[in-house]
């Protein structure tokens, strides 16, 4: 059985889907089954400040679980017990508060390959001790939902082995727009990136444009989001570009022509985009193009040239542009978006 660490919400075609509170319950109840020494899942709960009595039994703990999850409630003071989890791959640091410290034996988790730090709360947290994850250094993915990321997540740390970020509902302009770090030398591996309902992003950062083995850039529901940089086109091993729902993005780089491996593309939503750059005409492994909502986007002569294009996704209006060109793209697929009624679920 796979652990759950909390109660949480994933977003499917702008859509909610609330995990249920017994299937929570049963993964910590199997979790829960054996001695904590033994366990291959440590899932613990912390409120009100009432730490576990085998917490406090040793004056300091070892576990050999793979995967750690810690959840802790607004009133926690983040007096961290001492303890010592050489083994866990996974950590999950679920948590309340509008400040919050980093444990200090994340110092020797010397094979934590993946990093979840989840705020519950309303507002994005800001978190100390930052400087604890410069030691991850086999670290391959990091999530982070509402927090405040600080500069220093460039200036003092070099995330040598990491693949995949995700930052959701966090402020980042600090960490991005104000450093004077190479972003590329901070991520030189990283090649997947998703940056997800962050509110002040206005400009993408240009040094995103030097992570030249990134892969799949996924830039969504960032409502404030204006312009994306020229440099777009050095990134040469894109494969997907998602912009849905930046209702704010007016204008799409020519350079974007430049990402020959492109095959994945979704404007969906991106109401203030008005024209397709000529330039797109030469994405030529293009398969599968989202345009929904996105009728008053004129599509350039250049379209009948993406020969691989396998299918676009739209609103009726934007499905009729495209059907214009269906004569030149014969192996192409029009499809209409249609929304899913979700009034069964009330």
């Amino acid at each position: 059985m796979i652990a759950t660490f909390d109660v949480h919400f994933v977003t499917y075609n702008e859509h909610f889907v609330t995990q249920h509170d017994l299937l929570r319950e049963l993964a910590i109840r199997e979790s829960n089954s054996k001695g904590i020494e033994h366990r291959k899942r440590v899932i613990l709960e912390i409120n009100e400040n009432k730490i576990h009595e085998w917490l406090t039994e040793e004056n300091e703990l070892s576990i050999r679980a793979k995967l750690l999850s810690i959840s802790t409630d607004e009133t926690f003071s983040s007096s961290w017990p001492s303890m010592q989890a050489p083994e866990v791959e996974v950590l999950l640091l679920n948590f309340q508060t509008g400040k919050y410290s980093l444990p200090e034996f994340i110092e020797g988790m010397n094979k934590l390959k993946v990093l979840v730090l989840y705020n519950y709360g309303f507002v994005p947290a800001e978190v100390s001790n930052f400087p604890l994850l410069g030691s991850l250094s086999n670290l391959k993915r990091i999530r982070l939902e509402k927090v405040s990321i600080p500069s220093l997540f460039l200036t003092s740390m070099k995330w040598r082995k990491l693949e995949k970020m995700s930052l959701v509902m966090c402020n980042i302009g600090q960490a991005f727009n104000k450093s004077t770090n190479k972003i590329s030398d901070a991520f030189p591996k990283l090649v997947d990136l998703t940056i997800d309902y962050c509110n002040d992003l206005e400009e993408l950062p240009t040094g995103f444009c030097d992570l030249v083995l990134l892969r799949k850039l996924s830039i969504t529901n960032c409502h404030k989001l204006l312009a994306l940089p020229e440099e777009m086109g050095n990134l040469l091993d894109l494969e997907v570009l998602r912009l849905n729902s930046c209702i704010e993005l007016t204008v799409l780089p020519g350079s974007i022509g430049g990402l020959h491996k492109l095959q994945i593309l979704d404007l969906s939503d991106c109401f203030g985009v008005k024209e397709l750059p000529e330039q797109i005409g030469q994405l030529h492994n293009l398969r599968k193009l989202y345009m929904i909502e996105c009728s008053g986007c004129e599509l350039p002569s250049s379209v009948m040239n993406l020969f691989n294009l396998k299918e676009v996704i739209g609103d009726e209006e934007t499905a009729e542009s495209w059907r214009h060109f269906k004569p030149c793209l014969p192996s192409l697929t029009i499809r209409v978006h249609k929304e899913i009624n979700l009034n069964w679920l009330r």
